[in-house]
């Protein structure tokens, strides 16, 4: 509908044309003037917005066509467009800031709560004509709507102006005949109410009692002859003015006392409990409120008349609310029974299943698992027919949740009768698997005990497979990690106590069924790892031959099971954990076969590896390995079959052939820490030994061969250090010499026998090397030099006295 050309002209112009300053009267009815007859054109040309553009489109489209034609009125008011904007909407907020931006100059700032006082003459003029010509629009729709578009500006003019205006603009609602029409133009006027003056309440519950007196219209000649001419069903009617008569509900009962609900439910009553008026009670009122009178709201329901609005939709209503508040304790049964007398009765599934969904909440919260069984007996026979499931996923995915999010105690949960029968219904593979990890992330967010119950575990295996059996080459990597996060939550939650057979016979079976998770498998040798720790710690180290054989069980798991991972660090790490314990147990032959693996498998480490999605270098990776693995071949007993030294000469024939980084030290790295282990392994007693395992210390007993070979595998060593040193001796690489150098040297320092005068000398020329380009840090010599005259004092060690004054600090000039 066109508004009239007189609103549609700029401030500038808006006297020329004031209804209240027109002339002679046959001059302003006759002609006029050539100004608001263009205009008119304008309006009349301008189809953006025009009702003819809005035929035949979804309600989506309509939607996002009120989106850009609201950023469209903003533009055009922006750019001073106000033809179009003005034809497009009136957009009050826009008014009322060009208002407001009139009574600030250079020298002031209006506050935030201002009076009519502070407001200049010229913004106060604006504000007249607006409504002047506002009151010139003929038709009483378009002149409501502008009017109450722009109600705030009124503060402009008068302290009293909204309070005065509310009350009116109430009024003229009840000369728009059309009752739907009515309760939005209502919906609206409360809307700017609450916005400009909350504090008016009398506005807002006139508007309620002028509504209610008018309601009846609906069921009268004049709507009914309307809806059959237009051939619309009441049942599809009636729900159009739901969304404006909550609206209107939820201002009038806003921060309202009690006693407005039993008023309103008087004049519900009064009006023969008019279903749609008694929903928006339920939806508009605080929970709390709705759930003491629960009774007295299903006394209403029932006496409701369900040709326009179905009962079942009000008890919908009040589920929700009595999800939120509880019943009186002496009504709860009575109100769950009366409730699904009618719910059950429901032939249309998915008013069955909306109205289910919402009463399984209050059935969870108050009563046991015998009448939730009966709840979900009653869904599932619903459900069932005509696979009618499959159009009701995120309801039934919603009473699911309820339902483990009430039952913490999954042995209680899954001796529901019908809860597995229920997980049936959901068949399509995306939504199974949600459900499933839902269901997971309750059990590891409220399992507090490990289990063993038989009903548990034999439930979350199969919830568990199937979210297992879902991966597949298209599933996402943060998919799978989320689904062997939830896997291996439940595997650790299961404990057979001191029954170790039957946790192994666990750990076996979950293998076969979780064979293409890595993360799983990863869990899963550790746990049987700590399973024969566990077995070592119950037989305090000294094994039977019951649990000799028990724990060789379990290395040899862990043997078979390593080899079918993918990531080559994941593998080399746990066949180094599971030698550990393989050693740990005496199980000497088993710890050599997973330190062999764990050689053979070094010369495959590539050069980069994935971390977290990005591809890195290995080799600081694989130092940190190397490092680990020769701490621990200190305490592994040399093979009798294999002469001395055997695996620690493998692992470093490994570690020569390896082709590593041109411009790396790394291997130098490893060179050295091999020093310290060969160093340690010349002592008569070693450092750590593990229990009931003979090291190499016991078994050659300072033996001059063993020490023979141990000197000469250390001369070797050093060699290659050394040879690396010298090809360092160009510029660019003149810093890693002289860090490396240093590194050398204070590995001499702490693990060599200075007294020897050939390390004496070595010990020496690195000191000077480091030195020699100026390239390493002079106060980490200086503290160096400090702690060998320091420790020169202590008994047996005054050759480093000499040592001391054979160590010049180079100055920089």
């Amino acid at each position: 509908m066109l508004l009239l050309g007189v609103l549609v002209t700029e401030e500038s112009h808006l006297c020329d044309i004031n209804p209240f300053r027109l002339g002679k009267a046959g001059t302003a009815t006759s002609a006029m003037s050539e100004k608001v007859r263009t205009r008119l054109e304008e309006l009349d040309d301008f189809e953006e917005g025009s009702q003819k553009e809005l035929l035949n489109l979804t309600q989506q489209d309509y939607v996002n066509r009120i989106e850009e034609l609201n950023q469209s009125l903003k533009d055009a008011w922006a750019s001073d467009q106000k033809v179009k904007a003005l034809k497009i909407v009136i957009q009050g907020k826009l008014v009322y800031e060009r208002i407001f931006s009139m009574c600030v100059d250079n020298r002031s700032v209006l506050p935030d709560h201002f009076s009519p006082e502070n407001v200049n003459d010229t913004a106060k003029e604006t504000c007249l004509n607006w409504f002047f010509k506002i009151a010139s629009i003929r038709e009483l729709i378009p002149r409501f709507y502008v009017e109450a578009s722009i109600l705030k500006c009124n503060k402009f003019l008068s302290k009293t102006g909204i309070s005065e205006c509310l009350p009116r603009l109430t009024c003229m609602v009840r000369g728009i005949g059309d009752p739907l029409v009515s309760v939005y133009a209502r919906a609206y006027l409360c809307r700017v109410g609450m916005e400009v003056a909350p504090h008016l309440k009398e506005s807002l519950n006139k508007n309620f009692f002028d509504f209610l007196l008018t309601f009846k219209q609906i069921h009268g000649d004049t709507v009914q002859n309307q809806l059959v001419l237009q051939g619309v069903e009441l049942p599809s009617y009636l729900p159009l003015y739901s969304p404006a008569m909550d609206w209107v509900f939820q201002c009038v009962s806003y921060h309202a006392p009690e006693a407005l609900l039993t008023e309103m439910m008087e004049r519900c009553k009064k009006l023969g409990n008019n279903a749609l008026l008694l929903n928006s009670v339920m939806s508009a009122f605080r929970a709390e409120f709705i759930a003491t009178r629960s009774m007295d709201f299903i006394g209403m329901i029932k006496e409701c008349d369900e040709s326009g609005f179905p009962k079942h939709l009000l008890f919908r209503s009040l589920g929700l609310n009595l999800a939120l508040a509880d019943p009186p304790e002496s009504d709860r049964l009575q109100i769950l029974n009366e409730a699904w007398k009618v719910i059950t009765k429901l032939k249309n599934p998915q008013d069955y299943i909306n109205c289910a969904e919402v009463w399984v909440e209050y059935t969870c919260r108050h009563f046991t698992k015998r009448e939730v069984n009966t709840v979900l007996a009653d869904v599932i026979k619903h459900m069932t027919p005509d696979r009618a499931f499959e159009d009701s996923y995120p309801q039934l995915q919603s009473i699911i949740k309820k339902v483990i999010a009430h039952f913490h105690d999954f042995s209680v949960l899954f001796s529901v009768e019908k809860f597995l029968p229920f997980l049936d219904m959901f068949q399509k593979e995306s939504v199974r698997v949600e459900v499933c990890k839902c269901i997971m992330e309750v059990f590891i967010k409220h399992q507090q005990e490990p289990t063993k119950d038989p009903v548990i575990l034999n439930a979350l295996l199969h919830v568990c497979k199937t979210m297992h059996d879902s991966v597949n080459a298209l599933t996402l990597e943060d998919e799978k990690r989320m689904l062997a996060y939830l896997i291996n939550g439940f595997i650790k939650m299961v404990s057979f106590g001191r029954d170790f057979e039957q946790q192994l016979s666990f750990y076996v079976e979950a293998r076969s069924m979780f064979c293409n998770l890595e993360p799983v498998l990863v869990q899963l040798i550790h746990s049987v790892n700590r399973l024969a720790m566990e077995t070592r710690k119950v037989m305090k180290g000294n094994h039977s031959r019951k649990t000799a054989a028990f724990v060789r069980a379990c290395v040899a798991y862990c043997f078979i099971t390593i080899p079918s991972l993918v990531g080559i660090f994941t593998r080399l790490n746990l066949y180094l954990h599971s030698g550990q314990v393989a050693l740990a147990n005496q199980c000497l032959s088993q710890a050599d076969a997973f330190f062999k693996a764990a050689i053979s498998l070094v010369p495959e480490v590539p050069k980069m590896i994935n971390i977290d999605g990005k591809m890195r270098p290995s080799e600081s990776f694989l130092l940190e390995f190397l490092c680990n693995f020769f701490s621990t071949l200190l305490i592994v007993p040399d093979h009798p079959e294999h002469g001395v030294l055997f695996l620690v000469r493998e692992l470093l024939n490994v570690v020569q052939d390896y082709t590593w980084e041109e411009n790396s030290d790394e291997k130098i790295r490893i060179y050295t820490c091999v020093l310290h282990l060969l160093s340690a392994m010349s002592q008569e007693t070693y450092l750590y030994h593990v229990d009931k395992v003979d090291s190499n210390d016991s078994l050659y007993g300072g033996d001059s061969k063993f020490l023979a070979e141990n000197n000469k595998l250390c001369e070797t060593v050093m060699a290659q250090i050394l040879e690396h040193l010298k090809t360092l001796a160009k510029d660019e690489a003149l810093k890693r010499q002289s860090s490396l150098g240093l590194s050398f040297f204070n590995s001499i320092l702490a693990h060599g026998d200075l007294r020897n005068n050939r390390l004496n000398q070595l010990s020496v020329n690195l000191w000077h090397l480091a030195q020699r380009h100026g390239c390493v840090d002079t106060r980490t010599m200086v503290k160096t030099l400090e702690y060998i005259k320091k420790q020169s004092k202590q008994p047996d060690m005054g050759h480093l006295t000499e040592l001391a004054l054979r160590l010049p600090l180079q100055t920089r000039t």
